[in-house]
């Protein structure tokens, strides 16, 4: 009861913390999109039922998360950087997992998920070293995390996965483009966020920008889109 008592209680937010704002409204935003994915999956096909619990378990991590970033800046004023890594290092994960469910339909290996998982997570943990450990080097950490990065990119938009793409065709292969375009596009702004607080060669946009906003826009457009991109396949494949 104190646990539930303590998670529902909610400190004051200043007007102009919009810090704070973002925090809050991420976390609404992906409680919402996860109650909507875990009540629509009995709605599919057997085989897209996965896809979307794990929609809903993307927005469901992140919005606890969220919710108790959201406090831990209210009390402390900092940015809850231990935090929002551990929920990344659970969700981009899946996010990677949605790749490898989507494309089963085409004969994609679990080889091709694990290759997306570890180099997520070899992304997360040099990010991680160079924004919390050894902020000194923290664009040889960028660098490093950046290079997973566009690996991951060339696998989904040449490599392996774009080939499998193609060969399931139709909703698929317009689903897996979406995703991609996510990649590229939606996860671009994470390293945004990164040299926004961190030093390096990119000091110039260190304190133009604030790294808190970026991230919390980031997760919730990635997070929220990537489950509706999936939720939208699993409807064009049960209408036919």
């Amino acid at each position: 009861m104190f646990l539930f008592t303590n998670f529902l209680s909610v400190a004051k937010l200043a007007n102009n913390d919009y810090v704070g704002f973002t925090f809050f409204v991420g976390s609404m935003a992906m409680m919402a999109a996860a109650a909507f994915f875990f009540l629509s999956m009995n709605s599919f096909d057997k085989k897209w039922r996965t896809s979307i619990l794990v929609s809903g378990l993307i927005t469901f991590i992140a919005a606890v998360h969220y919710w108790y970033m959201r406090e831990y800046w209210s009390a402390n004023a900092e940015s809850p950087t231990f935090f929002r890594y551990v929920d990344w290092v659970l969700t981009v994960p899946l996010m990677c997992v949605e790749f490898f469910l989507i494309l089963k339909v085409a004969g994609a290996k679990k080889s091709l998920m694990w290759r997306l998982i570890f180099l997520s997570v070899v992304m997360l943990v040099t990010g991680y070293f160079g924004e919390a450990v050894d902020r000194d080097n923290a664009s040889i950490w960028g660098l490093a995390s950046g290079i997973a990065y566009f690996v991951i990119v060339y696998d989904i938009w040449l490599g392996k996965a774009k080939k499998l793409a193609e060969a399931a065709g139709g909703s698929v292969l317009a689903a897996h483009k979406t995703l991609c375009w996510f990649v590229l596009v939606g996860w671009a702004i994470y390293p945004l966020g990164y040299m926004a607080g961190t030093p390096g060669w990119y000091d110039g946009l260190n304190g133009m920008f604030n790294m808190d906003i970026i991230y919390n826009i980031g997760d919730a457009v990635n997070k929220i889109g990537f489950g509706l991109v999936v939720y939208n396949l699993a409807v064009q494949s049960s209408e036919k």
